[in-house]
């Protein structure tokens, strides 16, 4: 029989705060974590109020979050904190864009991620997992950083998918760029929490300043190519992206605006997949039973690595990957500038407040779901959480746009290593769960690995 956990273990979580932090406090422990300074009372209560050199709010109340997100969208636009944060990456894309500049960008760039598109880009998926089992396979009797390899396999089909693996571009450079970034970019600096314009430079992202220079070359270079030798035979991102037009306007974009959308892409896209099978392989490690189950599904319905077409034939296998974006979201803590007087959750909110929906909170909280701290994948295999109270990707009209790519490429990657791998624990090797930009693994996800 496989091991059934005890019901008083959990899979590792971040200790919330038991008593208020001061500005300081506050920044020296967001610049390690961000999540640690979420306060205990955050998976308890629908909305907790406080002033850290700005008036916030944390929302947790999925009808609050409802208004926010689709009633009153263009009254939370993404706070000055996260446009100060991203856009020296990613420029004006539509993770950063407001208003009619973004509704045209969405409009264009919507058919690029159809169902049609999305499953005709499975197959790199597929060889993807293929390579990786292989590059597993040769590490197989030791401990392997499952970490590394979905970050490396990730990357791979994003970079595949959107330059249909040129040779010019260069992957390794971007990904050490886009790493370097993300590190200490993200890092809060003093100057966000006190609520300083965006114009003043923050100190601590300055260095990171020629990496994303010479990135944002290497994507304009390839744009430029691309546009000259014409798209190939199966249409990739970038062909996909310069096809695009705002069916209302006719408006493409131009080459600067292909860039930002494509490096927003290369940053966001494979970062939350991989994020998200590392954390669903950490816990298939923690709960033998449900990674025996997923097995048993895989086997049941594989003849060899999965493909596109498998992916709607694998619940089990989904509902691991939706149970590990509940207890570690990617983007763990979502912020929003208030720009008109408001009501949530009978409280007051002034313009200029900063709202913020606490994702990994909201995902544990106590009055949204049963026993938030257990990893139970049958939650959602039985009925379907309330929509605003699960929120990997957002929600409303600014809802993640490549969400339906990230889920089949994590089902086919996922499925592919259970059907063919065990990962077994290493006691004392559990990852940390460290947010900076994302909701990463620190230390890596080291599990022994065995062929079934």
């Amino acid at each position: 029989m496989s091991e059934i956990p005890p019901p008083d273990r959990y899979p590792v979580k971040i200790d919330l705060v038991q008593k208020p932090m001061g500005m300081l406090a506050s920044l020296q422990a967001a610049r390690r974590n961000v999540l640690t300074i979420l306060p205990w009372i955050a998976v308890k209560q629908p909305m907790v109020s406080g002033r850290t050199g700005i008036r916030w709010h944390m929302v947790m109340d999925p009808d609050a979050i409802r208004r926010m997100l689709l009633e009153k969208l263009d009254d939370y636009p993404k706070s000055n904190t996260t446009k100060s944060l991203l856009r020296p990456a990613i420029g004006e894309s539509l993770f950063i864009a407001e208003g009619a500049h973004w509704r045209w960008q969405r409009r264009a760039a919507a058919p690029v991620f159809s169902h049609r598109n999305v499953l005709n880009l499975a197959p790199v998926m597929t060889r993807a997992a293929e390579a990786t089992c292989a590059r597993i396979a040769e590490q197989k009797g030791r401990a392997v950083n499952l970490y590394a390899e979905m970050v490396r396999a990730t990357f791979d089909v994003t970079t595949d998918v959107t330059f249909s693996g040129e040779g010019d571009f260069d992957s390794a450079f971007v990904h050490k760029a886009i790493d370097a970034y993300i590190s200490e970019a993200g890092k809060m600096s003093l100057f966000d929490m006190l609520g300083l314009p965006g114009w003043i430079p923050r100190p601590g992202r300055l260095f990171s300043g020629p990496a994303v220079k010479d990135m944002r070359q290497i994507a304009d270079d390839s744009i430029s190519a691309r546009k000259s030798a014409g798209p190939g035979e199966i249409p990739d991102l970038l062909d996909l992206l310069l096809a695009g037009e705002d069916p209302e306007t006719k408006r493409a974009m131009n080459t600067a605006e292909l860039r930002d959308n494509l490096l927003t892409f290369i940053v966001a896209g494979h970062e939350t997949t991989a994020l998200a099978l590392s954390w669903a392989l950490y816990l298939c490690a923690f709960d033998t039973r449900v990674q025996d189950k997923a097995r048993a599904e895989a086997q049941a319905v594989l003849s060899g690595p999965a493909t596109g077409k498998d992916v709607a034939k694998l619940p089990y296998i989904r509902a691991i990957i939706d149970e590990a974006l509940r207890l570690y979201p990617p983007a763990a803590l979502v912020s929003r500038t208030a720009q008109t007087r408001d009501s949530l959750c009978g409280r007051e909110v002034k313009p200029g407040d900063t709202v913020m929906i606490p994702i990994y909170a909201l995902h544990r909280h106590e009055m949204l779901w049963d026993d938030p701290d257990a990893f139970r994948p049958e939650r959602f295999v039985e009925n379907k959480p309330d929509r605003y109270a699960y929120l990997p990707f957002g929600d409303g009209p600014r809802i993640c746009i490549g969400a339906s790519f990230a889920l089949q490429e994590a089902v086919i990657i996922l499925a592919t290593l259970l059907a063919r791998f065990k990962f077994k624990a290493i006691p004392g090797k559990d990852p940390d769960p460290v947010m900076i930009l994302t909701l990463r693994p620190e230390g890596g996800v080291w599990l022994e690995v065995e062929d079934v």
